[in-house]
This record gives structure tokens, C-alpha cells and sequence, in this order.
């Protein structure tokens, strides 16, 4: 099955299509209540960009799991409250453009009570090849700026990180226009199934291990030679607004 056609008509790819999964996905005790925070820029100028991938996926959950209501403007950001797998999960995209996107994050966290081992950050990561999929707690921010926000406004870095692998332009590019231009054709297809996997398996990141959400997401290409769950951190690097 393809990625939803609703994520990929609000990035301009696609028409619409009814959601991927149903409330007969949803089971189990209702228990504590996560942040999932995509990070991006707000506006078309950037809807289509490599460093909103973080967009991406959040709109894709709200799309394919019952229960999440429309976006609404909050904190700073657009918020959707919803239910995967009868935990209740706030969706967030910040709104203050990359560089301040912990100020959303925040005052959702502070609303909400909760606490950082329950937010998941979803953001693009150079230093992966593309699709690739990474989970970890803590760490540094390798220069990502979205991540330095976040871990500044929340006062530890000891949130959970989801990092999509979208590769580095051509040797001797430069990194931040990389990851401000569009996805390429070439693009489409890897971006299409990482998505569809990521939000399918999405109920894993509240399983009480997020860790176990990479190791049910294989690989879409024959680049990564790394574990998953890697905890080492590369090189910094300056990626962005």
C-alpha cells in the first residue's frame, strides 16, 4: 500500500485518499499521554523542503489514525490531540520557523504536563543516508538547530529523538541550501515508503520502548552499515533556519 495520498496532496505530491488505518487499530489501557513534535518551517515557501520531513510525518499520523481532530493554532505551533493505540498523543509543528522551535514544544510540555521521556521529536538528519531511520534519547544536536532550540527551552537534551536519514548534497554543497531546497524526483520514492513505514509503526513508540520503533523499520535502501540505535554523534554541523 502507498503512503497516504492526504500527507502527500498537502505537500503538493498527491490527491486525497481516505486514511490508512482505522479505530480498530486502537486497543489496550489508556495510560500517559505523549508529544510527538515534527520539526519544520511554517508556510508553502517551505512545505516541500527536506528540513520539513518533520511536518511530514505528523501530518501523517493525524491523517491515518482515528480520533485526532483538526490542527489548531497553540503554543505557538498547530496542535492536534488524538488516541493511538488508546494512548493519548499531542501532535505539535511548531510554528516560530526552526530556530525557536523548543518555545512550542515548550508550552505544550508545561500545558500538558509532560514530562521529557514522553516527547518525541521527529527532524531531518544530513548525516544519515536517505531513509534511514535512527531512534535515541539525549545526546547532542550535531548542529541541528531545531534540536538546540528544543533541548535549550527544555533544559535536557533527554527527549527522544526520531532522525530521518535525507543524505548530503554532492560533495563541495552546501549542507544549509541542501536541506532548505524541495525533495528531488529522485526523492520521492525512498521519501514515500520511509514515511508510510514510519506512521505505520508508529504505535511502537508507545509500546514503553520507543528504541524498538527502529528495529521495525528496515532500512529502504542498501546504504546503512550502522546499527540501530546508535548513540554516537556526528560532526557538527550548521543545516538550516
Amino acid at each position: 500500500m502507498k503512503l497516504l495520498d492526504w500527507l502527500l496532496k498537502s505537500a503538493g505530491f498527491r490527491k486525497e485518499r481516505p486514511a490508512l488505518f482505522s479505530s480498530s487499530q486502537d486497543s489496550g489501557e489508556e495510560t500517559e499521554m505523549w508529544l510527538f513534535a515534527g520539526l519544520g518551517n511554517p508556510g508553502d515557501k517551505y512545505r516541500k523542503n527536506r528540513h520539513n520531513v518533520g511536518f511530514m510525518v505528523v501530518d501523517g499520523i493525524a491523517a491515518s489514525y482515528s480520533g485526532f481532530g483538526s490542527f489548531r493554532s497553540k503554543f505557538e505551533g498547530q496542535l492536534a490531540e488524538g488516541k493511538i493505540k488508546n494512548r493519548k498523543v499531542v501532535l505539535l509543528k511548531p510554528q516560530t520557523y526552526m530556530n525557536l522551535s523548543g518555545q512550542s514544544v515548550l508550552k505544550a510540555a508545561h500545558f500538558y504536563k509532560i514530562t521529557p521521556d514522553r516527547i518525541v521529536v521527529f527532524h531531518d538528519e544530513a548525516d544519515l543516508p536517505p531513509g534511514e531511520i535512527r531512534v535515541k534519547i539525549g545526546g547532542g544536536n550535531a548542529g541541528h538547530n531545531g534540536l538546540k532550540s528544543v533541548q535549550a527551552s527544555l533544559g535536557t537534551p533527554d527527549f527522544w529523538r526520531v532522525r530521518i536519514g535525507i543524505g548530503r548534497p554532492p560533495k563541495g554543497g552546501d549542507v544549509s541550501n541542501y536541506v532548505l531546497n524541495d525533495f528531488s524526483a529522485q526523492d520521492r520514492e525512498w521519501l514515500e515508503n520511509t514515511l508510510e513505514k514510519m506512521i505505520k509503526q508508529v504505535p511502537d513508540i508507545l509500546s514503553g520502548n520507543p528504541g524498538l520503533y527502529a528495529k521495525n523499520l528496515k532500512p529502504v535502501n542498501n546504504t546503512a552499515k550502522k546499527n540501530d540505535g546508535e548513540t554516537d554523534e556526528k560532526k557538527d554541523r550548521n543545516d538550516g533556519v
